[in-house]
């Protein structure tokens, strides 16, 4: 007995009408791929990277996890990121967090998850290096800034790993931006910090060469 015979069902339309609405679209990407944009990106079952901002699959490469972190040790996101960077020649890394995320909203409190805590360890870090800030906003307003201060934080994480520093000292065109989504009306907010050369990063973070 097939379980999710309707998924499949599901795939066969989207399909057609896909083909309908572009026609041979699947035997181009049959082809390969040459997408100009890498999304970072939450789990978070609400925001289809493609659909969010109107590309067609074959356009945006994407990398997604728990409340969209950069970390240096990752290298499932390393991985993505080298791939997209030096194979695909990207163009734009667009890490975009959202309001409302659950695991900066589980930062925040002392629950015992499991696993994840480890995790979110990250975001419990910047809540403590921005407490000053955070404790002087009415608590109905900290989970969102936080998710903000986490995005802006997660763009200097990519701008200062090797692949994007290499990147820039071969003179590849490269811009990293930050974005933050709204569920409760689907539309994005440009968070203005947009990171394009190695001179828009502390001294401490550009590698020589």
């Amino acid at each position: 007995m097939k379980l999710l015979q309707h998924l499949f069902e599901n795939n066969r339309r989207w399909a057609e009408a896909m083909e309908r609405s572009n026609p041979g679209i699947f035997q181009r990407l049959a082809q390969g791929q040459a997408p100009k944009y890498l999304w970072i990106g939450c789990s978070d079952s609400r925001i289809p990277a493609n659909e969010v901002i109107g590309l067609l699959p074959g356009e945006v490469f994407v990398h997604r996890n728990v409340a969209n972190l950069v970390i240096h040790t990752d290298m499932n996101l390393l991985s993505v990121l080298q791939y997209a960077v030096e194979v695909l020649k990207i163009e734009h890394v667009i890490v975009c967090g959202h309001y409302g995320c659950g695991g900066v909203q589980a930062a925040l409190r002392q629950d015992s998850l499991g696993l994840i805590d480890n995790w979110l360890r990250f975001i419990k870090d910047l809540y403590h290096q921005h407490a000053a800030l955070l404790e002087r906003l009415p608590e109905e307003q900290r989970a969102d800034r936080l998710c903000e201060l986490n995005v802006i934080q997660q763009v200097a994480n990519v701008c200062h790993t090797t692949i994007v520093q290499d990147a820039w000292r071969r003179g590849q065109k490269l811009a990293v931006h930050g974005w933050i989504y709204a569920i409760q009306n689907g539309l994005l907010r440009d968070l203005n910090v947009c990171i394009s050369a190695p001179e828009q990063v502390p001294d401490i973070y550009q590698l020589g060469g």
